[in-house]
C-alpha cells in the first residue's frame, strides 16, 4: 500500500490557528476530567474517608493486577446535564485485569448523591454489561449505594432499560457462565 502523503502545512497561519483552537479544547477537557476524577464535593470525599473508606478509583486501583491499566468507560456521563456536579454519574465502569483476567469492573462512587442512581447511571450500568456479555467478561460490582436518586426516580423506572434490568443481565450472564461477583462496601439499598 502506498503511503498518503501530507499536504498540511505545519507552518501556516491556518495550521497554527486550528492546532490552538484544537490545544486549548483539549486542554478544557483535561480539566473537566481532572475535576470528574476527584469524586463528589471536598466534604463527601473527607466525610467518605474519615469513615476509613477508599474513594471509589483508589478502591479500582487496590481491586486490578500491579502495573496493570483501569481503561474506564463514560466518565463524562452526567456531565452538565442534572443541574448539579454528578462526576462520572457516580459510577465509575470500565474493565481492568483481575488475577490476570480482563474483567468489567462497576463500581458506586458513594461521594456523588450517596452513590444513588441518576437515570444516566442506570443506562452506563446497562452500557458496561452489554459490553461484559458481548465480550464474555466477568463483572466485578463494587458496592455502595442508595439506590435511586428520589428526585429522579420517575426516570430510573421508566421502561425497558430500567433499574431493574441490571439483576436481569446479572442472572442471564450468570446462566451463560460469566461469572459475577459482587463487594458490598457501604450501603446497598434496594441491590443498589
Amino acid at each position: 500500500m502506498p503511503k498518503i502523503k501530507s499536504k498540511i502545512n505545519l507552518k501556516s497561519n491556518a495550521f497554527r490557528a486550528n492546532a490552538a483552537a484544537m490545544q486549548s479544547l483539549v486542554d478544557e477537557l483535561r480539566r473537566t476530567l481532572s475535576k470528574i476524577y476527584e469524586g463528589g464535593a471536598e466534604r463527601s470525599r473527607k466525610r467518605h474517608m474519615d469513615r476509613g473508606k477508599l474513594l471509589v478509583r483508589d478502591r479500582i486501583a487496590a481491586l486490578i493486577d500491579v502495573k496493570t491499566d483501569f481503561f474506564e468507560f463514560s466518565a463524562l456521563a452526567a456531565h452538565e446535564m442534572y443541574g448539579e456536579f454528578a462526576p462520572a454519574g457516580g459510577i465509575v465502569t470500565g474493565v481492568g485485569k483481575v488475577c490476570g483476567t480482563d474483567c468489567l469492573i462497576v463500581a458506586n462512587d458513594a461521594t456523588v448523591k450517596g452513590g444513588t442512581y441518576y437515570p444516566i447511571t442506570v443506562k452506563k450500568h446497562l452500557r458496561a454489561q452489554a459490553i461484559a456479555a458481548t465480550n464474555k467478561l466477568p463483572c466485578i460490582y463494587l458496592v455502595d449505594s442508595g439506590g435511586a436518586n428520589l428526585p429522579y426516580q420517575a426516570d430510573i423506572f421508566a421502561d425497558k432499560e430500567h433499574f431493574g434490568r441490571i439483576f436481569f443481565n446479572q442472572a442471564n450472564m450468570s446462566s451463560e457462565n460469566i461469572p459475577q461477583i459482587a463487594a458490598v462496601m457501604g450501603s446497598c439499598t434496594a441491590g443498589g
